[in-house]
């Protein structure tokens, strides 16, 4: 699965790349021509607004990470999944999820490090880079690119924010600190880290991602957008799997994170960016029509 995901993020640049080339009009029909042409929509969109909303939550989240996690994170788990007297209490669907974890330190190492290469670097490049081409592909304005990057980073921080809080709040145990006797949960290479299991910031940014470009792609009505999702969803799925496989996620964190960042990424689109209303062309004139008496006149017309 590893060594398929870099070919799946090219296939969707080239994929995109392909639908996007112009082809020249002399060579089509021009049936063809009308019937091929997209109708592209404009969207709600106010840059003050939206830059106040994308600006705050961005703060608020990096932030609380990189500058308050040491007073916020809880640095005793608050879901332990153990019962007073010790007992694992780890529900069913989690125990049968961590047989996907890698066997060895040096597998989980190398599972986290491609989670993070994977979401902060191959996935949010190919978004925005299948974004533009296939927004240039449709033959939408350059604004409309610039627009559509605002709205898919506005909706990836307003979920990141509300993971991070989910996050502080719940104190789950990660799984791979549950697994650690007592006396070593506090040696592990990032306590303040410990207790942030619940859901899973990887995979909600992913999903947020993926689904926003998807839902504003559907907005605007481009052609070829079917490959956003097609491609996107199962690379977002490999870094939910990816987390699990390190050790640092719960198979319900991952789901959690998923659902949550899809809702992120449909919903902001979708509720704050909606289509613009389509202006309508109104007919005015006057016409004059003679009466069958002498001399009559009436005057009738759309104005």
């Amino acid at each position: 699965m590893l060594d398929a995901m870099p070919s799946a993020l090219c296939f969707l640049a080239l994929a995109s790349l392909v639908a996007s080339s112009p082809v020249s009009a002399e060579a089509l029909p021009a049936a063809q021509q009308a019937s091929d042409t997209p109708t592209l929509h404009a969207l709600k969109f106010n840059w003050g607004r939206d830059a106040a909303i994308t600006g705050a939550g961005a703060l608020l989240w990096v932030g609380s990470e990189a500058l308050f996690k040491e007073k916020l994170a809880p640095d005793r788990c608050k879901w332990c999944d153990r019962s007073a007297d010790g007992t694992d209490t780890l529900n069913g669907l989690d125990a049968w999820g961590r047989n996907l974890g890698a066997e060895t330190a040096e597998g989980r190492k190398r599972w986290d490090t491609w989670s993070n290469v994977v979401d902060f670097g191959v996935l949010p490049v190919g978004v925005f880079g299948a974004q533009y081409l296939l927004s240039s592909g449709s033959g939408a304005p350059t604004r409309y690119f610039a627009e559509d990057a605002a709205i898919i980073l506005e909706s990836f921080v307003v979920s990141q924010l509300t993971n991070q809080v989910v996050k502080f709040a719940v104190g789950r145990e990660r799984p791979f600190v549950h697994r650690l006797p007592e006396d070593q949960k506090l040696l592990t290479e990032h306590p303040t880290d410990n207790n942030l299991s619940f859901y899973s910031g990887h995979t909600a940014m992913a999903f947020s991602l993926v689904t926003a470009a998807g839902t504003v792609s559907e907005l605007r009505g481009y052609k070829n957008r079917w490959l956003i999702w097609a491609v996107g969803l199962p690379v977002a799925t490999s870094v939910g799997l990816l987390r699990m496989g390190a050790d640092k996620h719960y198979l319900t964190d991952v789901l959690t994170g998923a659902v949550a960042g899809s809702l992120f990424g449909v919903g902001v689109p979708l509720l704050l960016h909606g289509r613009q209303p389509e202006p309508q062309s109104r007919n005015t004139g006057v016409s004059m029509q003679v009466s069958g008496n002498l001399g009559g006149v009436m005057v009738s017309g759309r104005f």
